[in-house]
């Protein structure tokens, strides 16, 4: 059985990783998060702090509410296109965060 090398080309999901950092830890982890993909790495992160959503390359804001009211696409692309969208939330306060 082959097995193909670690450390190139993987796949990382993150669920709320800012989850009390200090915010010089939030701007250490989108650091490392940026060294992950610069070096060739896919990197997921399911978020809500404003810091690091402005620094993603692709953004999906997911909404309008939570719940049955929630689970639709409300904005995606870059977070400077999602701070346009005037029904979403995360735009919102990304707009301000920009």
């Amino acid at each position: 059985m082959s097995r193909r090398k670690p450390g190139k080309n993987d796949l990382f999901i993150l669920e709320e990783p800012t989850i009390g950092l200090h915010l010089q830890d939030v701007r250490r982890l989108v650091e490392v998060i940026q060294r992950l993909v610069d070096s060739g790495h896919t990197v997921i992160v399911i978020e809500h702090n404003l810091e690091l959503i402005a620094e993603a390359d692709w953004v999906i804001d997911l909404g309008p509410e939570g719940g049955d009211a929630g689970g639709r696409i409300v904005a995606e692309g870059a977070p400077e296109e999602v701070a346009r969208v005037s029904e979403s939330y995360t735009g919102r306060y990304l707009k301000d965060w920009l």
